[in-house]
């Protein structure tokens, strides 16, 4: 878990996390709608796919990226139940 935390630690992660739940996405798609180096970027990948938040499919030499949404509901819950006490309730009730 602390893999997926570290991964959204990061605003360029968020953002391209954001970018890939409206839809799938080439690698170069990301590239041309953020301000940041391939290989800056590359890291970026590297990470999220640790984390295990995006996953790839090659296509020759073209790689889509998509959002794992399984994950990213796994987290969801988990964050959830951080911020619940033993009362079952949020800390906003």
């Amino acid at each position: 878990m602390s893999d997926v935390f570290h991964a959204l630690s990061s605003p360029v992660r968020r953002q391209i996390l954001s970018m890939l739940k409206a839809r799938d996405m080439t690698a170069g798609q990301i590239a041309d709608q953020l301000d940041v180096g391939k290989s800056t970027l590359s890291g970026h990948f590297n990470v999220l796919k640790a984390a295990g938040l995006v996953e790839t499919e090659r296509n020759g030499t073209t790689i889509t990226y998509s959002l794992n949404t399984s994950v990213v509901e796994e987290v969801l819950s988990s964050v959830i139940g951080l911020l619940a006490n033993n009362n079952g309730r949020t800390n906003n009730d």
